[in-house]
């Protein structure tokens, strides 16, 4: 059997089919003109039939070109719109997850790390927030972080978040250590920006009064507030999902087992844009693995 001519030589007969001149074929698919001329010249020596009649300066389709392009046409556009969905298959591999910085830094770049180590298919942009921007539709997944009466009307909430205290091991110890609740009056407090009623919730479930409290530092980021902690600069009011990598590496410490649950926690919502099988993939890792955080508590 014949194998088929080059398809370089198909796509020069059409290109000079289509603009009728040898020199415009070849500026438009970057040969030179000799090359398609030669190349057209090969496909009808493959033929055995001329395709153009050849004036000094310019073509014209015999009836045997005429009657081959449509089908040709026809076959070049199959191809390239395979092509085309081969591409986008290979981009839509992409998933880009936007998540506030804390939470990524503390829970779910672990969370990636170990699902590219399964899925190494598919690309992952981890997009890192501090402050929410809901007009920036980059993400095919979006974590935020909300109050339980703010929640995104799509949202799936990752878990039901419950705040402590934390402070670094040295304030537990020496005669001015933490032995009692009402000892967390005589330390600095670390607040975050947005979130001062953490510390309300704490205070009411450790039965203190704070209403008359403030001395402390204040910052707009809960991994700073988690540093300054970890750095003895005090106690830090948090959600304990995010102070959990802390505690593992025996930075922090609970100096009270008393919690309260947080008016605030982390909800994940899907792009109507997403991606189909690709962001379910990522999604249901995601959840997947916040159920397994959850059962480790």
């Amino acid at each position: 059997m014949k194998p088929p001519p080059p398809l370089n030589y198909i796509r020069s007969f059409e290109c000079s089919a289509r603009h009728l001149s040898f020199t415009l074929a070849a500026s438009e698919l970057g040969y030179t003109q000799a090359a398609v001329s030669n190349h057209v010249r090969a496909l009808e020596h493959y033929l055995g039939r001329q395709l153009f009649v050849r004036y000094p300066r310019s073509l014209k389709l015999t009836e045997m070109g005429e009657a081959f392009l449509p089908t040709l046409r026809q076959a070049l556009d199959q191809i390239d719109h395979a092509t085309e969905a081969i591409v986008a298959s290979s981009r839509n591999r992409t998933v880009v997850i936007s998540c506030p910085m804390s939470l990524a830094e503390n829970w779910l770049a672990g969370c990636m790390a170990a699902f590219r180590q399964i899925h190494p298919e598919i690309e992952v942009v981890l997009h890192g927030t501090i402050w929410e921007d809901l007009s920036e539709q980059i993400a095919d997944i979006t974590i935020s972080t909300r109050r339980f009466d703010d929640r995104p009307p799509s949202g799936v909430p990752l878990w039901n978040d419950q705040l402590a205290i934390l402070c670094a091991p040295g304030l537990l110890s020496g005669p001015k250590g933490l032995r009692s609740p009402r000892d967390i009056l005589n330390v600095d407090w670390i607040f975050v920006h947005g979130r001062q009623e953490y510390w309300q919730c704490m205070g009411d479930a450790l039965q203190i009064d704070i209403s008359d409290y403030e001395k402390g530092i204040t910052t707009n980021a809960s991994n700073i507030a988690l540093e300054l902690a970890a750095m003895g600069a005090g106690c830090v009011a948090t959600q304990y999902s995010l102070a959990r990598t802390y505690i593992s590496r025996g930075l922090l410490v609970e100096p009270f087992p008393v919690r309260a649950a947080s008016p605030w926690t982390y909800y994940l919502s899907e792009s109507q844009l997403s991606k189909g099988s690709v962001v379910r993939t990522v999604r249901g890792w995601i959840m997947d693995r916040a159920n397994a955080h959850v059962e480790t508590v």
